[in-house]
């Protein structure tokens, strides 16, 4: 009987604290599906992740520990229905990918065009990390790339930014808030596993965003946009299409 009332207490506990939550929120901030009934779950996992430490670091692993890992969502360059975007991605990969191209603009004080070598002559990090999918699944793997956050800082990000929108070659838009964008495991992975990235993975170059779901790991990308509010994505991003702004793990 002691310890149903205990577990009782801690669930009365855990749902105050959630009503509190609630309550003290500033939602002025947050991204605007508050008051979509199917939205503001989602909504309350942000503000309670926003609540943690905001450079806290996911776990590490070493090379004894890297799986085998799959790919889904892969590029088709030869598909009859593929749009302008993927024509151009088959290209760009017919050429080994030395006319790829990611243009950095919006709010930053310089924006800048990166090709992929001039990317590997930023400072770079590997980190052996695990991918949670929300299929259900994981798979531990080693990238490496540029941080993001540098690739921010050296196009002068302005002190207005509230939010990094990511677009890449398969339509899809993704956006993250500035804490994750200048998360220091927050790359733009050039490398997997000691090696090239590989097509099936997202080459040349793919968001490696360690601190959300693996859907959030943006694949091919084109295009990246600092804004100073927030963007959804339209008809091409997670909310029209079903899914979750924000996968916090």
């Amino acid at each position: 009987m002691g310890g149903l009332i205990t577990r009782r207490r801690a669930l009365l506990a855990g749902l105050g604290a959630v009503g509190g939550l609630a309550l003290t929120r500033d939602w002025s901030d947050m991204p605007p599906t508050y008051g979509n009934i199917l939205r503001m779950g989602d909504d309350l996992t942000y503000a309670a992740f926003r609540m943690l430490p905001r450079q806290r670091l996911v776990k590490e692993y070493t090379l004894a520990d890297i799986s085998s890992m799959p790919a889904h969502g892969i590029i088709d360059a030869a598909a009859a229905d593929r749009t302008q975007r993927v024509e151009e991605y088959g290209r760009l990969l017919d050429g080994g990918f030395t006319e790829w191209r990611l243009s950095v603009e919006g709010r930053v004080a310089t924006p800048k065009t990166f090709s992929l070598d001039e990317l590997k002559r930023l400072p770079s990090r590997t980190q052996i990390t695990r991918h949670v999918c929300e299929e259900g699944w994981s798979a531990i793997a080693q990238w490496t790339g540029v941080p993001l956050r540098t690739v921010l800082e050296t196009a002068g990000i302005l002190a207005t930014a509230k939010a990094v929108v990511l677009y890449s070659y398969d339509d899809w838009v993704m956006s993250i808030d500035l804490a994750d964008a200048l998360h220091p495991q927050t790359l733009l992975a050039y490398g997997m596993n000691s090696r090239a990235l590989p097509v099936p993975h997202g080459a040349p170059v793919r968001l490696r965003l360690e601190t959300q779901l693996g859907q959030r790991s943006l694949k091919y990308l084109q295009r990246i946009v600092v804004k100073d509010e927030f963007d959804d994505g339209g008809a091409n991003g997670d909310l029209q299409n079903g899914w979750a702004w924000y996968m916090g793990i």
